[in-house]
């Protein structure tokens, strides 16, 4: 029985990731309900083996991870939704996921960032939010490319969490 509850965490994690990152990709905003849905699924994935150790190490981590990014926010370089999700990634991720996915967050964050600075990258994610709808925030032109820092975090956060499922 518990196993039915942590795949159906685990599918209500990826449902929630892909919709944040198709929400940050056309508004540039990942809903405050998005992260409290994978918060409040978080338990349930732990169901089967619950420790004290996994959910006082995941919580230690994503306080950690929450201070970090709340401090870049204060500066200017990340978005509000974009530390709240990655908070919440971490929960997911555990303390010997954490490394791996800032890491890959990083590495994946770049990459988009480099695409979105090339012509055809910009057109593509033009084309994508016209397909999506509308962004809620206007996008001003000028040197600065927003980037959609939610979709390298979901991509990460699904790749750390689903990959030990896989080997």
């Amino acid at each position: 029985m518990a196993l039915h509850l942590q795949f159906a965490a685990l599918l209500g994690f990826a449902a929630l990731m892909v919709m944040a990152a198709l929400d940050d990709l056309r508004r540039f905003i990942i809903p405050n309900a998005l992260t409290l849905s994978l918060c409040v699924l978080w338990p349930l994935y732990l169901a089967p083996a619950p420790s004290l150790y996994g959910v006082l190490g995941s919580l230690g981590c994503a306080v950690a991870v929450f201070l970090a990014g709340a401090l870049c926010f204060s500066r200017g370089f990340l978005g509000g939704g974009d530390v709240k999700l990655l908070t919440a990634a971490v929960l997911w991720a555990g303390p010997a996921g954490t490394p791996a996915l800032l890491v890959l967050t990083g590495v994946l964050g770049g990459m988009l960032a480099l695409f979105l600075l090339f012509p055809p990258g910009a057109h593509v994610a033009s084309l994508a939010r016209a397909k999506l709808g509308p962004a809620e925030i206007p996008i001003k032109g000028g040197l600065a490319t927003p980037v959609p820092y939610g979709v390298a975090i979901a991509a990460a956060a699904m790749i750390v969490v689903f990959l030990p499922y896989f080997r």
